[in-house]
């Protein structure tokens, strides 16, 4: 399966928000569309994500001003994936990140002076699942990240599987198989850290 990976960038703004539109994830309602901007609270920055259309419209400001960050999966020109990878203390500035960092991975004093890179999430389409494409989204945060001067790449899958739709995060074994391992333990989620370095 001949799979291209590309970085998240201001002009893919429209693309990414069209990938979301029509990929079914979450719970495959379309009201749940998350855009990923879904995990913030509709007090951050005095924004409302009560609609999709308000997320939707919040992640294009978001995307073009570098605020999501990550990768997008081609087959052809057609997007089939999207992880959501940034680096851990900017997540702490923009809305979504700050509330999962404190939710489930914060940050340990050891870290000061640590450049971390964050998976957060994917979204992979229905008919492409199973078939190696987060593997590889992860190879290339890996890669990015390492030639960009970063310590560790760090993921929080669930300590156990539900369904998918609440497994966005990655399954454990694919962090395993990418060579990252466990770092610490926050609530329902397993902070898993790859060395760089």
């Amino acid at each position: 399966m001949d799979i291209s990976i590309r970085k998240l960038t201001p002009d893919l703004a429209e693309a990414y928000v069209h990938f979301f539109d029509v990929t079914p994830h979450d719970d495959y309602t379309e009201g749940a569309k998350c855009y990923c901007v879904g995990w913030c609270s509709d007090d951050s920055e005095g924004k409302d994500f009560s609609s999709w259309r308000k997320r939707r419209e919040y992640a294009l400001q978001l995307v073009r001003d570098g605020c999501i960050q990550g990768y997008l999966a081609y087959q052809g020109d057609e997007i089939v994936g999207w992880c959501n990878a940034n680096t851990k203390s900017d997540c702490l500035q923009c809305c979504g990140g700050r509330g999962f960092i404190t939710r489930h991975a914060p940050v340990k004093k050891r870290d000061a002076g640590v450049r971390v890179k964050s998976i957060f999430c994917f979204v992979i389409a229905p008919e492409m699942q199973r078939k190696g494409i987060a593997t590889q989204l992860v190879e290339r945060v890996c890669q990015d990240a390492a030639a960009d001067g970063f310590d560790f790449v760090e993921a929080y899958p669930n300590k156990k599987f539900n369904d998918i739709a609440h497994d966005f995060m990655g399954p454990l074994a694919m962090y395993k198989k990418c060579g990252f391992v466990k770092y610490a333990k926050a609530k329902d989620k397993i902070v898993m850290r790859k060395a760089l370095k």
